[in-house]
């Protein structure tokens, strides 16, 4: 157990961000999960940025890798196009 005051504050700290990063990574997989079962090219097309722009976010954050999400973002256009 932590003796600092310091100490205490880091772990309860690191367990806030740890369940924010959870609940944005979560709900960013939901969103390509989605996008990718859309049959629809104009509701796809629609979709399309806003979970760029999430995958974007987790890339910023350090929550994934920014290679992984350059990979996401790429597949997931190239589905979009062949719809």
């Amino acid at each position: 157990m932590a003796n600092h005051k310091s100490a205490l504050k880091r772990i309860r700290r690191n367990e806030a961000v740890r369940l924010r990063n959870r609940y944005q990574h979560k709900t960013t997989r939901n969103a390509i999960k989605k996008l990718r079962s859309e049959e629809d090219k104009k509701a796809a097309q629609t979709l399309l940025p806003s979970v760029i722009s999430m995958i974007d976010k987790l890339a910023k954050r350090n929550i994934i890798h920014a290679n992984k999400a350059a990979n996401l973002k790429s597949k997931l256009s190239k589905q979009v196009a062949a719809l």
